[in-house]
Protein backbone atom coordinates (compact mmCIF):
# COMPACT_ATOMS: atom_id res chain seq x y z
CA UNK A 1 0.00 0.00 0.00
CA UNK A 2 1.34 3.56 -0.90
CA UNK A 3 1.74 6.15 1.45
CA UNK A 4 -1.35 8.43 0.08
CA UNK A 5 -3.47 5.59 0.32
CA UNK A 6 -3.06 4.56 4.14
CA UNK A 7 -5.73 5.58 6.52
CA UNK A 8 -5.61 7.28 10.06
CA UNK A 9 -7.22 8.22 13.13
CA UNK A 10 -6.66 11.23 15.55
CA UNK A 11 -7.23 11.21 19.01
CA UNK A 12 -7.72 14.66 21.20
CA UNK A 13 -6.14 13.67 24.70
CA UNK A 14 -7.45 16.62 26.87
CA UNK A 15 -6.25 16.11 30.38
CA UNK A 16 -5.86 18.53 33.64
CA UNK A 17 -2.43 19.79 32.89
CA UNK A 18 -1.80 19.44 28.87
CA UNK A 19 -3.55 18.49 25.29
CA UNK A 20 -2.02 16.04 23.09
CA UNK A 21 -3.27 15.43 19.91
CA UNK A 22 -1.97 11.69 18.67
CA UNK A 23 -2.81 10.32 15.15
CA UNK A 24 -2.77 6.43 14.73
CA UNK A 25 -2.17 3.99 12.16
CA UNK A 26 -5.05 1.10 11.40
CA UNK A 27 -2.55 -1.06 13.45
CA UNK A 28 -3.15 1.17 16.36
CA UNK A 29 0.85 2.52 16.36
CA UNK A 30 1.60 6.49 16.75
CA UNK A 31 2.84 8.10 13.65
CA UNK A 32 2.79 11.42 15.21
CA UNK A 33 1.73 13.40 18.24
CA UNK A 34 2.48 16.91 20.05
CA UNK A 35 1.75 18.11 23.68
CA UNK A 36 0.78 21.52 25.00
CA UNK A 37 1.24 21.75 28.16
CA UNK A 38 -0.70 24.85 29.96
CA UNK A 39 -1.26 25.72 34.01
CA UNK A 40 -4.53 25.43 36.18
CA UNK A 41 -5.59 29.07 37.89
CA UNK A 42 -5.64 28.91 41.87
CA UNK A 43 -7.59 31.88 42.56
CA UNK A 44 -7.81 31.10 46.48
CA UNK A 45 -6.88 27.55 48.82
CA UNK A 46 -8.70 24.59 47.14
CA UNK A 47 -9.91 26.80 44.34
CA UNK A 48 -9.04 24.92 40.65
CA UNK A 49 -9.97 26.37 37.60
CA UNK A 50 -9.21 26.96 33.75
CA UNK A 51 -10.47 29.58 30.84
CA UNK A 52 -11.95 27.06 28.62
CA UNK A 53 -10.95 28.88 25.62
CA UNK A 54 -7.77 28.27 26.49
CA UNK A 55 -8.23 24.80 26.64
CA UNK A 56 -9.58 24.82 22.94
CA UNK A 57 -6.36 27.10 22.23
CA UNK A 58 -4.67 24.67 23.92
CA UNK A 59 -6.41 21.62 21.15
CA UNK A 60 -5.79 23.47 17.94
CA UNK A 61 -1.82 23.98 19.08
CA UNK A 62 -1.81 20.06 19.61
CA UNK A 63 -3.57 19.65 16.47
CA UNK A 64 -1.24 21.91 14.34
CA UNK A 65 1.99 20.63 15.39
CA UNK A 66 0.74 16.66 15.22
CA UNK A 67 -0.48 17.61 11.65
CA UNK A 68 3.10 19.29 11.03
CA UNK A 69 5.00 16.68 12.10
CA UNK A 70 3.08 14.11 10.46
CA UNK A 71 3.09 15.68 6.91
CA UNK A 72 6.78 15.94 7.49
CA UNK A 73 6.87 11.84 6.99
CA UNK A 74 5.03 12.31 3.72
CA UNK A 75 1.59 12.04 4.97
CA UNK A 76 -1.78 14.42 4.64
CA UNK A 77 -4.16 15.31 6.51
CA UNK A 78 -6.61 14.40 4.29
CA UNK A 79 -6.19 10.65 5.52
CA UNK A 80 -7.17 11.31 8.59
CA UNK A 81 -10.35 9.87 8.67
CA UNK A 82 -11.81 10.59 11.89
CA UNK A 83 -11.06 11.89 15.54
CA UNK A 84 -11.77 10.75 19.26
CA UNK A 85 -12.21 12.74 22.19
CA UNK A 86 -10.66 11.43 25.53
CA UNK A 87 -10.71 14.05 28.47
CA UNK A 88 -10.34 14.96 31.86
CA UNK A 89 -14.15 13.89 33.60
CA UNK A 90 -16.64 16.18 35.51
CA UNK A 91 -14.65 19.27 35.16
CA UNK A 92 -17.73 21.58 34.15
CA UNK A 93 -17.82 24.77 31.53
CA UNK A 94 -20.28 26.95 31.71
CA UNK A 95 -21.48 29.17 28.11
CA UNK A 96 -23.74 30.73 26.36
CA UNK A 97 -25.66 29.76 23.52
CA UNK A 98 -26.13 32.78 21.33
CA UNK A 99 -22.67 33.69 21.84
CA UNK A 100 -20.69 30.44 21.60
CA UNK A 101 -18.31 32.05 24.87
CA UNK A 102 -18.09 30.55 28.02
CA UNK A 103 -19.90 32.24 31.26
CA UNK A 104 -16.76 32.10 33.66
CA UNK A 105 -13.69 29.74 34.19
CA UNK A 106 -14.55 25.87 34.24
CA UNK A 107 -14.56 24.47 37.62
CA UNK A 108 -11.46 21.53 36.95
CA UNK A 109 -12.67 18.10 38.48
CA UNK A 110 -10.67 18.18 42.05
CA UNK A 111 -11.73 21.79 42.94
CA UNK A 112 -13.42 21.55 46.68
CA UNK A 113 -14.90 25.09 46.82
CA UNK A 114 -17.96 22.98 46.84
CA UNK A 115 -17.33 21.50 50.31
CA UNK A 116 -19.64 23.59 52.38
CA UNK A 117 -22.52 23.33 49.55
CA UNK A 118 -21.99 19.45 49.50
CA UNK A 119 -22.14 19.19 53.02
CA UNK A 120 -25.58 21.61 52.67
CA UNK A 121 -26.88 19.15 50.07
CA UNK A 122 -26.27 16.19 52.16
CA UNK A 123 -28.33 17.23 54.87
CA UNK A 124 -31.27 18.35 52.38
CA UNK A 125 -30.72 15.06 50.81
CA UNK A 126 -30.32 12.63 54.59
CA UNK A 127 -27.27 10.89 53.22
CA UNK A 128 -24.85 11.24 50.79
CA UNK A 129 -25.81 8.50 48.80
CA UNK A 130 -29.36 9.65 48.44
CA UNK A 131 -29.48 9.00 44.44
CA UNK A 132 -27.00 6.55 44.68
CA UNK A 133 -29.04 4.21 43.13
CA UNK A 134 -30.32 6.54 40.05
CA UNK A 135 -26.78 7.64 38.99
CA UNK A 136 -24.48 5.53 41.36
CA UNK A 137 -22.31 8.65 42.92
CA UNK A 138 -22.35 10.16 45.82
CA UNK A 139 -23.02 14.04 47.16
CA UNK A 140 -19.47 15.19 46.83
CA UNK A 141 -16.95 17.63 45.32
CA UNK A 142 -15.65 15.57 43.00
CA UNK A 143 -18.95 15.32 40.15
CA UNK A 144 -20.37 18.19 37.85
CA UNK A 145 -23.77 18.65 39.67
CA UNK A 146 -22.45 20.80 42.61
CA UNK A 147 -20.16 22.57 40.11
CA UNK A 148 -23.26 23.87 38.51
CA UNK A 149 -25.33 24.57 41.30
CA UNK A 150 -22.32 26.70 42.72
CA UNK A 151 -21.80 28.50 39.39
CA UNK A 152 -25.82 29.11 39.68
CA UNK A 153 -25.67 30.10 43.35
CA UNK A 154 -22.45 32.50 42.86
CA UNK A 155 -21.54 33.50 39.10
CA UNK A 156 -23.98 36.46 37.90
CA UNK A 157 -22.86 36.03 34.37
CA UNK A 158 -24.35 31.86 34.65
CA UNK A 159 -27.58 33.59 36.76
CA UNK A 160 -28.26 36.10 33.72
CA UNK A 161 -27.73 33.18 31.11
CA UNK A 162 -30.17 31.42 32.81
CA UNK A 163 -32.86 34.22 32.84
CA UNK A 164 -32.60 34.64 29.19
CA UNK A 165 -32.79 31.03 28.21
CA UNK A 166 -29.19 30.61 26.25
CA UNK A 167 -27.32 28.96 29.80
CA UNK A 168 -25.57 25.55 28.76
CA UNK A 169 -23.79 23.18 31.14
CA UNK A 170 -21.14 21.02 29.90
CA UNK A 171 -18.22 19.04 30.70
CA UNK A 172 -14.99 19.26 28.66
CA UNK A 173 -16.09 16.73 25.71
CA UNK A 174 -19.19 19.36 25.17
CA UNK A 175 -17.17 22.17 25.06
CA UNK A 176 -14.60 20.61 22.39
CA UNK A 177 -17.27 19.30 20.16
CA UNK A 178 -19.61 22.31 20.34
CA UNK A 179 -16.89 24.20 19.66
CA UNK A 180 -15.48 22.13 17.32
CA UNK A 181 -18.30 21.20 15.35
CA UNK A 182 -21.48 23.46 16.28
CA UNK A 183 -22.89 20.17 17.74
CA UNK A 184 -24.46 20.48 21.53
CA UNK A 185 -23.83 16.18 22.94
CA UNK A 186 -22.03 14.30 25.65
CA UNK A 187 -21.46 10.44 25.58
CA UNK A 188 -22.73 8.27 27.96
CA UNK A 189 -19.51 8.02 30.03
CA UNK A 190 -19.18 11.56 30.43
CA UNK A 191 -22.80 12.06 31.21
CA UNK A 192 -22.74 9.14 34.20
CA UNK A 193 -19.82 11.54 35.90
CA UNK A 194 -22.51 14.71 36.58
CA UNK A 195 -24.76 12.69 39.30
CA UNK A 196 -27.71 13.55 36.82
CA UNK A 197 -28.06 10.70 34.31
CA UNK A 198 -30.02 7.82 35.07
CA UNK A 199 -27.99 4.84 34.70
CA UNK A 200 -30.53 3.03 33.71
CA UNK A 201 -32.48 5.23 31.06
CA UNK A 202 -29.21 6.72 29.90
CA UNK A 203 -31.70 10.13 30.31
CA UNK A 204 -31.26 13.12 32.37
CA UNK A 205 -33.34 12.06 35.50
CA UNK A 206 -35.78 14.71 36.06
CA UNK A 207 -35.31 13.86 40.40
CA UNK A 208 -31.87 14.62 40.35
CA UNK A 209 -31.83 17.70 37.88
CA UNK A 210 -34.83 19.22 40.25
CA UNK A 211 -32.57 18.10 43.73
CA UNK A 212 -29.49 19.96 42.11
CA UNK A 213 -31.22 22.79 40.67
CA UNK A 214 -30.60 22.44 36.92
CA UNK A 215 -33.16 22.42 33.85
CA UNK A 216 -32.71 19.89 31.37
CA UNK A 217 -32.73 22.14 28.06
CA UNK A 218 -29.42 23.49 30.08
CA UNK A 219 -27.72 20.11 29.51
CA UNK A 220 -26.66 18.64 26.30
CA UNK A 221 -27.87 15.41 24.54
CA UNK A 222 -26.80 12.13 25.67
CA UNK A 223 -24.95 9.89 22.81
CA UNK A 224 -23.03 6.37 22.71
CA UNK A 225 -19.57 6.89 22.63
CA UNK A 226 -19.19 5.63 18.97
CA UNK A 227 -20.66 7.51 16.43
CA UNK A 228 -20.64 10.53 14.05
CA UNK A 229 -21.39 13.58 16.47
CA UNK A 230 -20.12 16.13 13.84
CA UNK A 231 -17.78 17.52 11.58
CA UNK A 232 -14.99 19.79 12.25
CA UNK A 233 -15.81 23.38 10.77
CA UNK A 234 -12.41 24.91 9.69
CA UNK A 235 -8.17 24.40 10.50
CA UNK A 236 -6.08 21.34 9.75
CA UNK A 237 -8.73 19.10 10.31
CA UNK A 238 -11.66 20.72 8.24
CA UNK A 239 -14.38 18.11 7.27
CA UNK A 240 -13.35 15.70 9.41
CA UNK A 241 -15.71 13.84 11.96
CA UNK A 242 -15.72 13.37 15.34
CA UNK A 243 -16.98 10.42 15.80
CA UNK A 244 -15.53 8.57 19.31
CA UNK A 245 -15.86 9.65 22.71
CA UNK A 246 -15.37 8.58 26.25
CA UNK A 247 -14.02 10.17 29.84
CA UNK A 248 -10.58 9.70 30.32
CA UNK A 249 -10.49 6.44 32.71
CA UNK A 250 -13.36 4.81 30.57
CA UNK A 251 -10.87 5.45 27.31
CA UNK A 252 -8.20 3.40 28.63
CA UNK A 253 -10.55 0.45 29.41
CA UNK A 254 -11.85 0.24 25.87
CA UNK A 255 -7.60 0.87 25.00
CA UNK A 256 -6.91 -2.07 26.96
CA UNK A 257 -9.61 -4.02 25.57
CA UNK A 258 -11.27 -4.66 29.07
CA UNK A 259 -14.50 -5.58 26.76
CA UNK A 260 -15.81 -8.84 28.97
CA UNK A 261 -17.36 -8.87 32.22
CA UNK A 262 -14.57 -9.55 35.38
CA UNK A 263 -11.92 -7.69 32.90
CA UNK A 264 -10.80 -4.62 34.85
CA UNK A 265 -7.88 -2.03 34.27
CA UNK A 266 -5.54 0.30 36.32
CA UNK A 267 -4.30 3.53 35.25
CA UNK A 268 -1.02 5.01 37.94
CA UNK A 269 -1.02 8.43 37.08
CA UNK A 270 -0.61 11.10 39.93
CA UNK A 271 -3.79 8.68 41.67
CA UNK A 272 -5.09 5.59 40.52
CA UNK A 273 -8.05 4.90 38.80
CA UNK A 274 -9.25 1.20 38.39
CA UNK A 275 -12.47 -0.09 36.52
CA UNK A 276 -13.69 -3.15 36.66
CA UNK A 277 -16.41 -3.66 34.19
CA UNK A 278 -19.27 -5.72 35.15
CA UNK A 279 -20.85 -6.43 31.85
CA UNK A 280 -24.75 -5.18 30.94
CA UNK A 281 -26.05 -4.49 34.33
CA UNK A 282 -25.25 -2.01 37.01
CA UNK A 283 -23.75 -2.79 39.74
CA UNK A 284 -24.50 -0.61 43.01
CA UNK A 285 -21.48 -0.81 45.37
CA UNK A 286 -22.00 -1.95 49.13
CA UNK A 287 -18.27 -1.62 49.46
CA UNK A 288 -17.09 1.74 48.62
CA UNK A 289 -17.28 2.08 45.11
CA UNK A 290 -18.50 4.12 42.32
CA UNK A 291 -20.74 3.15 39.67
CA UNK A 292 -20.19 4.36 36.30
CA UNK A 293 -21.07 3.43 32.63
CA UNK A 294 -17.57 1.77 31.18
CA UNK A 295 -18.77 2.65 27.69
CA UNK A 296 -21.25 1.93 24.64
CA UNK A 297 -19.57 1.58 21.69
CA UNK A 298 -22.68 2.58 18.64
CA UNK A 299 -25.99 3.87 19.22
CA UNK A 300 -27.69 0.36 18.84
CA UNK A 301 -24.46 -1.44 20.79
CA UNK A 302 -25.29 -2.36 24.33
CA UNK A 303 -24.03 -0.66 27.19
CA UNK A 304 -21.11 -2.13 29.46
CA UNK A 305 -21.24 -0.62 33.05
CA UNK A 306 -17.94 -0.52 35.63
CA UNK A 307 -17.01 -0.29 39.14
CA UNK A 308 -14.54 2.38 39.89
CA UNK A 309 -12.24 3.08 42.97
CA UNK A 310 -9.67 5.46 43.16
CA UNK A 311 -6.62 6.30 45.01
CA UNK A 312 -5.88 9.69 45.76
CA UNK A 313 -2.46 9.25 45.73
CA UNK A 314 0.36 7.27 43.39
CA UNK A 315 2.61 9.30 41.49
CA UNK A 316 2.57 12.27 43.34
CA UNK A 317 3.98 10.40 46.60
CA UNK A 318 6.98 9.74 44.34
CA UNK A 319 7.31 13.31 43.28
CA UNK A 320 6.65 14.29 46.81
CA UNK A 321 9.64 11.98 48.00
CA UNK A 322 11.52 14.16 44.96
CA UNK A 323 10.85 17.39 45.49
CA UNK A 324 9.92 17.72 48.80
CA UNK A 325 12.15 15.46 50.69
CA UNK A 326 14.55 14.79 48.26
CA UNK A 327 14.84 11.16 49.40
CA UNK A 328 15.60 10.63 44.84
CA UNK A 329 16.43 13.16 42.33
CA UNK A 330 14.24 11.64 39.78
CA UNK A 331 11.20 10.05 39.58
CA UNK A 332 13.37 7.00 37.90
CA UNK A 333 15.68 6.44 40.41
CA UNK A 334 12.99 4.87 42.72
CA UNK A 335 12.72 1.15 41.13
CA UNK A 336 16.87 0.83 41.31
CA UNK A 337 16.65 2.31 45.05
CA UNK A 338 13.45 0.01 45.73
CA UNK A 339 15.40 -2.64 44.37
CA UNK A 340 18.24 -2.59 46.40
CA UNK A 341 16.37 -4.31 49.30
CA UNK A 342 14.55 -7.63 49.88
CA UNK A 343 11.62 -6.44 51.03
CA UNK A 344 9.93 -3.33 53.16
CA UNK A 345 12.70 -4.09 56.09
CA UNK A 346 8.81 -3.70 58.38
CA UNK A 347 8.41 -0.11 56.99
CA UNK A 348 4.79 1.19 55.71
CA UNK A 349 4.16 4.33 53.89
CA UNK A 350 0.39 5.17 53.84
CA UNK A 351 0.20 7.78 51.48
CA UNK A 352 -2.98 9.83 53.09
CA UNK A 353 -1.91 13.35 52.20
CA UNK A 354 -5.56 14.20 51.67
CA UNK A 355 -7.18 10.99 53.32
CA UNK A 356 -7.94 8.10 51.58
CA UNK A 357 -10.57 6.91 48.57
CA UNK A 358 -12.23 3.82 48.18
CA UNK A 359 -12.94 1.45 49.98
CA UNK A 360 -11.77 3.29 52.95
CA UNK A 361 -13.58 6.61 52.79
CA UNK A 362 -11.72 8.53 55.57
CA UNK A 363 -11.15 11.95 54.96
CA UNK A 364 -9.60 12.05 58.31
CA UNK A 365 -6.87 9.73 57.52
CA UNK A 366 -3.04 11.75 57.01
CA UNK A 367 0.22 10.17 55.88
CA UNK A 368 2.39 8.44 57.82
CA UNK A 369 5.45 5.95 57.89
CA UNK A 370 5.55 3.56 60.67
CA UNK A 371 7.61 0.59 61.22
CA UNK A 372 10.32 2.60 61.52
CA UNK A 373 13.68 1.23 63.06
CA UNK A 374 17.46 2.31 62.90
CA UNK A 375 17.80 -0.73 60.06
CA UNK A 376 15.52 1.35 57.74
CA UNK A 377 17.44 2.69 54.69
CA UNK A 378 16.40 5.03 51.71
CA UNK A 379 15.53 1.88 50.02
CA UNK A 380 13.32 0.56 52.30
CA UNK A 381 11.14 4.22 52.28
CA UNK A 382 11.59 3.89 48.52
CA UNK A 383 10.00 0.48 48.63
CA UNK A 384 7.09 1.10 51.00
CA UNK A 385 5.70 3.96 48.96
CA UNK A 386 5.32 1.84 45.96
CA UNK A 387 3.85 -1.02 47.82
CA UNK A 388 1.65 1.82 49.20
CA UNK A 389 -0.09 2.04 45.77
CA UNK A 390 0.08 -1.71 45.39
CA UNK A 391 -1.62 -2.55 48.59
CA UNK A 392 -4.57 0.07 48.01
CA UNK A 393 -5.11 -1.20 44.53
CA UNK A 394 -5.31 -5.01 46.18
CA UNK A 395 -8.03 -2.95 48.76
CA UNK A 396 -9.84 -1.37 45.91
CA UNK A 397 -9.70 -5.39 44.01
CA UNK A 398 -11.18 -7.04 47.13
CA UNK A 399 -13.89 -4.19 47.46
CA UNK A 400 -14.82 -5.04 43.43
CA UNK A 401 -14.83 -9.19 44.22
CA UNK A 402 -17.42 -8.61 46.82
CA UNK A 403 -19.65 -6.47 45.49
CA UNK A 404 -19.06 -8.20 41.68
CA UNK A 405 -19.03 -12.10 43.41
CA UNK A 406 -16.56 -12.28 40.42
CA UNK A 407 -13.05 -13.29 40.75
CA UNK A 408 -10.21 -11.47 38.61
CA UNK A 409 -7.84 -13.56 36.43
CA UNK A 410 -5.62 -10.52 34.94
CA UNK A 411 -5.34 -6.62 35.78
CA UNK A 412 -4.58 -4.23 32.84
CA UNK A 413 -2.12 -1.80 33.89
CA UNK A 414 -1.63 1.44 32.55
CA UNK A 415 0.00 4.91 33.16
CA UNK A 416 3.55 6.29 34.73
CA UNK A 417 4.32 3.95 37.42
CA UNK A 418 4.24 0.92 34.99
CA UNK A 419 7.45 1.94 33.42
CA UNK A 420 8.86 0.45 36.51
CA UNK A 421 9.04 -3.42 36.18
CA UNK A 422 9.68 -3.21 40.26
CA UNK A 423 6.49 -1.64 41.20
CA UNK A 424 4.49 -3.95 38.62
CA UNK A 425 6.40 -7.12 40.23
CA UNK A 426 5.71 -5.77 43.72
CA UNK A 427 1.80 -5.39 42.09
CA UNK A 428 1.46 -9.05 40.74
CA UNK A 429 2.89 -9.88 44.29
CA UNK A 430 0.82 -8.36 46.26
CA UNK A 431 -2.70 -9.35 44.17
CA UNK A 432 -1.56 -12.59 43.40
CA UNK A 433 -3.08 -12.75 39.79
CA UNK A 434 -1.22 -11.64 36.29
CA UNK A 435 -0.64 -8.27 36.00
CA UNK A 436 -0.28 -7.48 31.85
CA UNK A 437 1.10 -4.33 31.01
CA UNK A 438 0.66 -2.99 26.91
CA UNK A 439 4.09 -2.36 25.17
CA UNK A 440 2.13 0.90 24.13
CA UNK A 441 1.51 2.70 26.52
CA UNK A 442 -0.95 5.27 25.56
CA UNK A 443 -4.31 3.60 26.15
CA UNK A 444 -6.32 6.13 27.28
CA UNK A 445 -5.19 8.40 23.72
CA UNK A 446 -5.75 4.68 22.12
CA UNK A 447 -9.30 4.01 23.45
CA UNK A 448 -10.13 6.94 22.10
CA UNK A 449 -8.78 6.10 18.62
CA UNK A 450 -10.48 2.60 18.68
CA UNK A 451 -14.08 4.55 19.50
CA UNK A 452 -13.54 6.42 16.41
CA UNK A 453 -12.63 4.81 13.74
CA UNK A 454 -15.50 2.04 14.92
CA UNK A 455 -17.93 4.78 14.90
CA UNK A 456 -16.94 5.63 11.33
CA UNK A 457 -16.12 2.21 10.03
CA UNK A 458 -12.63 2.53 10.08
CA UNK A 459 -12.56 -0.80 12.07
CA UNK A 460 -16.10 -2.65 12.21
CA UNK A 461 -15.93 -4.95 15.39
CA UNK A 462 -14.56 -5.16 19.22
CA UNK A 463 -12.88 -7.81 18.22
CA UNK A 464 -10.66 -6.01 15.86
CA UNK A 465 -10.18 -3.71 18.66
CA UNK A 466 -9.23 -6.04 21.06
CA UNK A 467 -6.49 -7.89 18.56
CA UNK A 468 -4.97 -4.30 18.40
CA UNK A 469 -5.18 -3.25 22.31
CA UNK A 470 -3.44 -6.54 22.71
CA UNK A 471 -0.98 -6.97 20.09
CA UNK A 472 2.30 -6.36 22.38
CA UNK A 473 2.09 -7.05 26.40
CA UNK A 474 4.49 -8.09 29.10
CA UNK A 475 3.00 -9.90 32.53
CA UNK A 476 4.24 -10.48 35.84
CA UNK A 477 3.10 -12.81 38.20
CA UNK A 478 3.43 -13.31 41.80
CA UNK A 479 6.79 -14.65 43.16
CA UNK A 480 6.21 -14.37 46.87
CA UNK A 481 4.53 -17.69 49.02
CA UNK A 482 0.66 -16.92 50.42
CA UNK A 483 2.29 -17.09 53.85
CA UNK A 484 4.58 -14.01 53.05
CA UNK A 485 1.61 -12.45 51.23
CA UNK A 486 -0.17 -12.96 54.19
CA UNK A 487 2.35 -11.17 56.86
CA UNK A 488 2.74 -8.11 54.13
CA UNK A 489 -1.20 -7.49 54.06
CA UNK A 490 -1.27 -7.39 57.73
CA UNK A 491 1.10 -4.89 58.35
CA UNK A 492 -0.68 -2.86 55.89
CA UNK A 493 -3.89 -2.92 57.66
CA UNK A 494 -2.36 -1.61 60.81
CA UNK A 495 -0.57 1.11 59.38
CA UNK A 496 -3.31 1.85 57.71
CA UNK A 497 -5.02 2.39 61.37
CA UNK A 498 -2.21 4.31 62.27
CA UNK A 499 -3.64 6.71 59.89
CA UNK A 500 -6.98 7.29 60.97
CA UNK A 501 -8.58 10.09 63.02
CA UNK A 502 -6.27 13.02 62.58
CA UNK A 503 -7.81 15.19 60.83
Amino acid sequence: MSKSDQVFVGAIDQGTSSTRFLIFDVKGQIVASHQCEYQNYYAKAGWVEKDPSEILESVETAVVGACRRFNSLGFDASQIKTVGITNQRETTVAFDIETGEPLTNAIIWNDVRTKELVRKLIDEAGSASRFASINGLPITTYFSAVKMRWMLENVPEVKAARERGTLRFGTIDTWLIYKLTGAYVTDVTNASRTMLMDLKTFKWSQECLDFFGVQESELPEVRSSAEVYGTIKDGRLQGVPISGCLGDQQAAMVGQSCFEAGEAKNTYGTGCFMLFNTGDQPIFSKNGLLTTVGYQLGPNAVPKYALEGSIAVAGSAIQWLRDMVGLVSSASEMGSLSDSVEDNGGVYFVTAFSGLFAPYWRDDARGCIVGLTQYATRGHIARATLESVCYQTRAILDAMRKDSGTDLRRLRVDGGMTNSDQAMQIQADILDIEVVRPEMRETTALGAALAAGLGAGVWESEEELRRIAQSNVSAFWSRITNDKRDEMLQGWEKAVERSFNWA
